[in-house]
């Protein structure tokens, strides 16, 4: 017989390999940018074991094909392979993300490591992540700095969803906070008193090009900042000038056309001084760290 597929009856097994083989063909013509890892990386998902144990698993149940091809249907259609598997790798974390999360990126992995550094040389830090996600810098610093209090803001009720939920799984302790960059009360307790701030805000300046995965399902509030991506990026500097300590050390994420103007406006503000940039894996500029100079602030002088 010819011309209809049968489908698989009950026991059927089918070889592993030529359907990663095919999915790998299909992610290429979709024009996603690792057809082959994703294909590798779903099935073993599907088969519930690791990447690397691949080659000793030779057949997919009839059911686990099934699921399989469902699976790369998804990512054909360019749903980003984090919320496809449910989960998104961030330094020794395995975060929760779907609709509504912004799905961590490696590069931002430099930054939540330059925090930690910072905040591992202190005995008791106080460390703050505004523009938190689903978490992965805060929840970084919870658990690999446990000596630190751990302050994470966000403003998207989706998002914070994600972030209670990892948090409550992986740094209970962390304090989740529902609360907006542009408010001047945000924190107000403490003012002053932290350590590190960190934060990775929306800066992709509106009408860049974005790969599907990113215009089609990242919120598009966690991503562009404006006209010329810096909309958040002012209320994030005039925040940390509010909240850090004489010294205390601030990071900020940007985009790679912000190698000027960021550490430019830190300068501007006149709160800040040891302004660097630093680099990603690839050369390009992507965060500017600082430290809050010794200048008294608004809260300390009553001045407006």
């Amino acid at each position: 017989m010819t011309g209809r597929r049968q489908q698989p009856t009950e026991g059927t097994t089918i070889r592993v390999a030529p359907m990663i083989a095919d999915a790998t063909g299909r992610l290429v013509s979709a024009g996603v940018e690792s057809p082959r890892n994703d294909a590798e990386l779903l099935a073993a998902f599907v088969l519930g074991v690791s990447r690397g144990r691949l080659p000793m698993v030779d057949r997919f149940t009839a059911e686990q094909a099934d699921a399989y091809r469902r699976l790369v249907q998804r990512r054909v259609d360019r749903e980003p392979l984090q919320y496809v598997m449910g989960t998104a790798a961030f330094r020794y974390l395995e975060l929760e993300v779907g609709p509504g999360a912004f799905v961590p990126r490696p590069e931002t992995e430099l930054l939540a490591g330059w925090g930690i550094d910072v905040a591992r040389a202190l005995p008791a830090p106080v460390v703050v992540d505004l523009c938190a996600g689903p978490g992965p810098i805060a929840l970084s610093v919870a658990t690999e700095v446990p000596t630190a209090t751990v302050y994470a803001v966000e403003k998207s009720p989706a998002a914070l969803e994600w972030l209670r939920r990892n948090a409550a799984g992986l740094a209970p302790d962390t304090h989740v906070v529902s609360g907006d960059v542009a408010d001047p009360e945000l924190l107000g307790d403490l003012r002053g008193r932290v350590d590190v701030l960190l934060s990775n805000p929306p800066y992709v300046p509106a009408g860049t090009p974005v790969p599907p995965e990113v215009g089609r399902y990242d919120p598009e509030t966690a991503v562009f900042g404006g006209t010329d991506g810096l909309d958040v990026v002012h209320p994030v500097i005039a925040r940390a000038a509010e909240l850090l300590r004489p010294g205390g050390a601030l990071a900020i994420e940007h985009d790679e056309e912000h190698a000027e103007a960021l550490p430019e406006l830190l300068r501007a503000d006149g709160r800040f001084d040891r302004i660097d940039r630093h680099v990603d894996l690839t050369g390009r500029p992507r965060f500017t760290t600082a430290r809050r100079n010794q200048a008294a602030s608004a809260w300390q002088t009553g001045s407006p």
